[in-house]
């Protein structure tokens, strides 16, 4: 006999918990299948642990320009060991967070390797070969994904890593190239070039972050060279070979000259492959899309009645918060509640590199080719008392408007702490707020926020400290 459900979400990642819990808190009766850690990726391998790192990161840069702000630092070192061993501290701790939310909300938890057998049923193998068979008129995947390998060099651990085996090296890199600027990309070229390694970043496209705003990818072009990296746009690899010592790597540069370099360790971070294969999903004909990634509505469901889909083996972005909501959108969808489905545009983005990046909306190339008339307000971190008084003076906030409408399109933001303001444009976006709110709303000084208020007004002819 199964054990029946009214849910079973399989994959218990940002998007999977999140929907079990709310699933619970509206009465279903809920299961949820992990094969490895409670927590999935994010919080086990991605955006928690290396947070973490970048912590280290930052703290360590900081001590290293204490002159700057009179404080005195000598000798100061980095501990790789040390720094990897609290990151692996803080993603245990929130495991065991997300084990007790688990016990809390009654979800009923199967560890093992979930693969659908039918309509509404689901087959777990735990570790020690046991099988136990579940059934639920409504069944959630949330099974993640995967880094990408090159298919002339796949992954080795040692010369070779994924982001998973450069959270947890063996070593510290010496000469490290970095494959791919996307966040993943960036975010760990920051991390080691801060701690002493001499970085070299390959993008093929002509910009590094080249979902962002231009503005912004320009800026942190200069940072990063200005900070020691060396960046390669419009490049490619051609060749990987990795030794017992290192790695010789075949560059294409942007007119298509090759050159060979050697590097201790390479990072390859180049996009990412769904978790789908060997979970039934053929066999139940569920739609994909050319690149394998689930097809479903704006409640999440697939082309399968009752089989629903969340996070990164659907649509982008991939980003743990957009999979967060929609577990939510989901659950409420299978209780009956009529949830309000979520709108891409309002999504925000964050690149927890040095400086930091943050945005949300329409980039201003985005919004004139969709044929939006457009206002566009600047304003430098130079500009702000509060950056200057940290010592933080790098970056900017760029907004972009409906000049018809007064709409807030979109934000784009770089420099310190612009993940955690990067909310305020959200929100401003989901209450459908024009400049005219924006500009009659009082901003606290002295704040890195004032730069938010500054930006609109700039837009408009208005700013006051430029």
């Amino acid at each position: 006999m199964a054990d029946t459900y009214d849910l079973i979400v399989l994959g218990s990642g940002p998007g999977g918990y999140v929907a079990a819990i709310r699933a619970a808190q509206l009465g279903l009766k809920t299961a949820i299948v992990e094969r490895e850690n409670l927590g999935g990726i994010c919080l086990n391998w991605g955006c928690i642990p290396t947070k973490a790192l970048l912590r280290s990161a930052e703290v360590f840069h900081q001590m290293k320009h204490a002159k700057d702000y009179g404080l005195v630092a000598e000798k100061i070192s980095a501990d790789l060991d040390a720094v990897v061993k609290r990151s692996r501290g803080v993603a245990k701790q929130l495991n065991q967070g997300v084990t007790h939310l688990m016990k809390k909300n009654r979800i009923a938890v199967h560890m093992g390797e979930g693969r659908l057998t039918g309509k509404g049923k689901l087959t777990v193998t735990g570790a020690d070969g046991k099988k136990a068979e579940l059934a639920a008129k409504h069944i959630i995947l949330a099974t993640g994904a995967r880094a990408r390998d090159l298919p002339f060099a796949k992954a080795d651990g040692k010369r070779i890593w994924t982001y998973r085996h450069a959270m947890t090296p063996a070593e510290m890199p010496t000469k490290l190239l970095v494959i791919g600027s996307g966040a993943i990309g960036i975010e760990f070229a920051s991390f080691y070039n801060d701690l002493g390694a001499e970085v070299t970043v390959v993008e093929m496209l002509d910009r590094i972050v080249p979902v962002e705003d231009a503005d912004v990818s320009a800026f942190l072009e200069k940072a990063l060279a200005k900070q020691g990296m060396k960046i390669m746009t419009g490049a490619g690899i051609a060749k990987l070979d990795a030794g017992a010592n290192g790695v010789k790597a075949t560059l294409k540069d942007k007119a298509g000259k090759e050159s060979v370099a050697e590097f201790s360790h390479v990072i390859v971070a180049v996009g990412i492959v769904p978790n789908t294969e060997d979970i039934g999903l053929k066999e139940l004909g569920v739609a994909v899309d050319e690149r394998g990634f689930l097809k479903t509505d704006a409640m999440c469901r697939t082309n399968v009645d009752g089989l629903w889909a969340i996070g990164d083996i659907t649509a982008p972005p991939w980003l743990a918060h957009k999979a967060s909501h929609e577990g939510v959108i989901a659950a409420e969808a299978i209780a009956g509640k009529h949830p309000h489905a979520m709108d891409p545009r309002n999504i925000p983005a964050c690149t927890y590199c040095h400086p930091q990046i943050a945005s949300v909306g329409l980039t201003e190339a985005k919004a004139k080719e969709a044929g939006y008339e457009v206002k566009v307000g600047n304003f430098p971190f130079i500009g702000n008392g509060k950056a200057i008084a940290l010592g933080e003076p790098e970056g900017f906030i760029k907004t972009v408007f409906d000049a018809r409408t007064g709409e807030l399109l979109g934000a784009h933001m770089i420099g310190a702490e612009v993940t955690e303001l990067i909310q305020g444009y959200t929100i401003g976006k989901t209450l459908e707020t024009t400049e005219a709110e924006l500009i009659e709303t009082v901003f606290p000084h002295p704040t890195l926020s004032e730069m938010m208020h500054e930006s609109v007004l700039a837009a408009y002819g208005r700013a006051l400290h430029i």
